[in-house]
């Protein structure tokens, strides 16, 4: 519900009055047909607002098929990027097994290196002792005889070249060994920024992905506002229809209010224009009849049915009254509580009036509005939670006729008629709500 009442309950007024003249002066047809050309202006106004909601709506889902692109797309990315540090982290685990590798040929190099730095110390040692060469030319000229000379000089010259062997192959060895260290941080260093890299990416795009995913909850939200928007927006044109058709009713009834007061008073003038020329005929004729009066019979007032209870409100249900109108579970309760767990509860009509509306609501469960008229006071009752509703939107109603039963329906913790009064229109901040306690009879 929302504040389509306001129009809807000072319609109802209208209605009321018209219908119940013995309660407060009728109103007029030309302000009922005023009142329903409100009605229709504020229908006007309510389906642009409907087309409104559809739009932004429409926008929303627009706006949510974007998002819903862009979290496909990031998903794609983060799919890749999870690839990728799978192969990156592969290649990590065989760089570390190269490594390792490495590192044991790098402690083998290193063997050999120290091996041969002592080997080349000997033979430091050696010339230092020997005078380097000249022990070699005392092996040459030791020789008994050439081939022993060629001999010995073949052997000079291979002792010679392995030497020389040695400090080729050593330096060869320790060049080896500093570039393997050298490809080996190169590498290492390498995959490590690679890997650092994609983590870094992988956790953008889950940022990237999880503001999506807050941008998606929040046009979801909106768009459910939107559509409850969209169905109060609907049930105020629904509301307003119903109206509409109610003052169409009621303009109706005061027209044939209006001939039948029209015929009756020139049926009064008519009976009294005859009843004066009789008398004057028997007043001409000097008749002794004795009586000499009008025989007519004075006719006998129809005696109103009975009411429920005195005063112009009756009591709206039979049970233990068990919430009143105070503050209560940390809100305000606007109204006042009757339950009563026998089956069938009748719930009856406060006072004479005409239904505003009577349907299902998510939070009122089966609730029926009524406008009513006391002593030129607008009021309106809300009658809610009902198991089953007895009247229709725009159905005249008589205090004390039953209108629904008792249920648990709608927004309800227990079988028990929820019952508002308001001064004037209901509204959705129920600033017109007052106690009806004093007011209303109750149990």
């Amino acid at each position: 519900m929302n504040k389509s009442i306001v129009t809807i309950a000072v319609a109802g007024t209208f209605i009321v009055s018209s219908i119940f003249g013995g309660i407060a002066e009728a109103a007029s047809i030309s302000s009922l047909q005023k009142q329903q050309q409100e009605i229709e202006k504020k229908n006007s106004e309510v389906s642009s607002d409907i087309n409104n909601a559809d739009q932004q709506i429409n926008s929303l889902n627009a706006q949510q098929a974007d998002v819903k692109e862009e979290m496909t797309r990031l998903d794609l990315s983060i799919g890749e990027t999870h690839k990728k540090i799978r192969e990156k982290t592969a290649e990590l685990e065989e760089t570390k097994a190269e490594i390792t590798r490495l590192q044991e040929e790098i402690k083998v190099t290193k063997e050999r290196i120290e091996k041969r730095n002592e080997l080349l110390k000997d033979r430091a040692r050696n010339y230092q002792e020997t005078g380097g060469m000249v022990s070699y030319l005392d092996v040459l000229m030791g020789s008994k005889n050439f081939s022993d000379f060629i001999d010995r000089a073949s052997a000079v010259a291979t002792i010679l070249q392995a030497d020389q062997d040695i400090l080729v192959q050593h330096e060869a060895d320790k060049k080896s060994l500093e570039e393997n260290q050298a490809k080996l941080e190169v590498d290492l260093a390498s995959v490590q920024t690679i890997l650092a890299d994609l983590e870094k990416m992988n956790q953008q795009l889950n940022a990237q992905r999880a503001e999506k995913d807050r941008l998606l909850a929040t046009l979801e939200e909106q768009e459910d506002e939107i559509h409850a928007h969209k169905m109060e927006l609907q049930e105020e044109a629904q509301i307003l229809a119903a109206q509409s058709a109610a003052i169409q009713k009621a303009i109706e009834l005061e027209q044939q209010r209006q001939a039948a007061a029209a015929a009756e008073a020139k049926a009064a003038a008519e009976a009294a224009a005859a009843a004066a020329a009789a008398a004057a005929n028997n007043n001409n004729s000097g008749s002794t009849s004795g009586g000499g009066g009008n025989n007519t019979p004075t006719p006998t007032p129809t005696q109103p049915s009975p009411p429920v209870s005195s005063g112009a409100f009756t009591m709206p249900a039979n049970g233990t009254f068990t919430s009143g109108f105070a503050p209560r579970w940390g809100s305000f309760h606007y109204g006042v509580d009757i339950a009563n767990g026998a089956a069938n509860v009748p719930i009856w009509a406060a006072a004479d009036g005409v239904v505003i509306r009577s349907y299902y609501s998510s939070s009122y469960g089966n609730v029926v509005f009524i406008a009513h008229s006391v002593n030129g006071q607008t009021y309106t009752t809300v009658s809610a939670h009902m198991e089953a509703r007895l009247v229709g939107s725009g159905a005249v109603v008589k205090k004390g006729q039953q209108i629904g039963i008792m249920g648990n329906t709608g927004d309800s913790t227990g079988k028990h008629l929820h019952f508002e009064l308001h001064r004037g229109q209901w509204n959705g901040s129920k600033s017109n709500a007052i106690n009806p306690v004093g007011i209303v009879p109750m149990p």
